[in-house]
């Protein structure tokens, strides 16, 4: 039995790579350059997985074989079963994470699919506060900051998706040496005020994992 190796980020990176295969097969009429697709396609999958078992290199190169618009809907779904999810996180937890949050509201935790989401994100309105969980090694990392909510479409720097986003600010827990006791340095991104609709369009969390590590100064791997 082959077990879950594929990151929610990765799935998504996936699905976009089997679209582009599928918009190529009904619109290029050169077999050519719909070969060519195709094998870029397989091409980057697979460097998505450099540490991929001959099993699973085989599941994820199907994608350049496939034809018919029930054959990429097929082989995306077969995939799931493979999907790593992510680590299932209580209340106590997230108020952990968060302990100077006395009065912390967290999201229905019941509700949330967790193969579904690359991060866990919500806004707190009361607080005008945006909290970041993420799968730090073998626990979680969480950050947190305030928000602005901006006047117009944005691009996310997390998901790379245009729509409506917040300026996230956060300040950052690492120091330089020698510094005064009140140094700080402030850290902001754009992000989408949506993450549900941002954990469908991550396919890369170079840009999170790096802004996470900015603030918290922890390694994320």
């Amino acid at each position: 039995m082959v077990e879950p190796f594929i990151r929610h980020h990765q799935y998504n990176f996936i699905k976009n790579q089997a679209e582009i295969v599928q918009k190529a097969t009904v619109s290029v009429a050169d077999p050519k350059v719909l070969e060519a697709v195709r094998y870029s396609a397989e091409s980057k999958v697979l460097n998505a997985f450099p540490h991929a078992t001959e099993i699973q290199v085989q599941l994820l190169k199907k994608i350049a074989s496939l034809k018919e618009a029930e054959d990429f809907k097929q082989y995306v779904h077969s995939l799931l079963p493979y999907v790593i999810p992510f680590p299932q996180v209580t209340e106590k937890q997230l108020k952990k994470l968060f302990p100077k949050n006395k009065k912390l509201k967290v999201p229905d935790l019941l509700t949330i699919d967790y193969h579904a989401i690359t991060y866990l994100g919500w806004m707190d309105v009361a607080t005008n506060k945006l909290f970041i969980v993420y799968p730090a090694r073998e626990d979680v990392v969480g950050i947190e900051g305030k928000y602005t909510i901006a006047n117009r479409k944005n691009t996310c720097s997390l998901c790379n998706g245009h729509g409506e986003v917040a300026l996230f600010t956060a300040i950052s827990k690492t120091r330089m040496a020698h510094v005064s006791p009140d140094y700080y340095k402030a850290i902001g991104n754009y992000i989408c005020t949506d993450s549900a609709q941002c954990n469908k369009r991550i396919t890369d969390v170079t840009a999170l994992e790096r802004f996470i590590h900015d603030i918290t100064g922890r390694a994320i791997d």
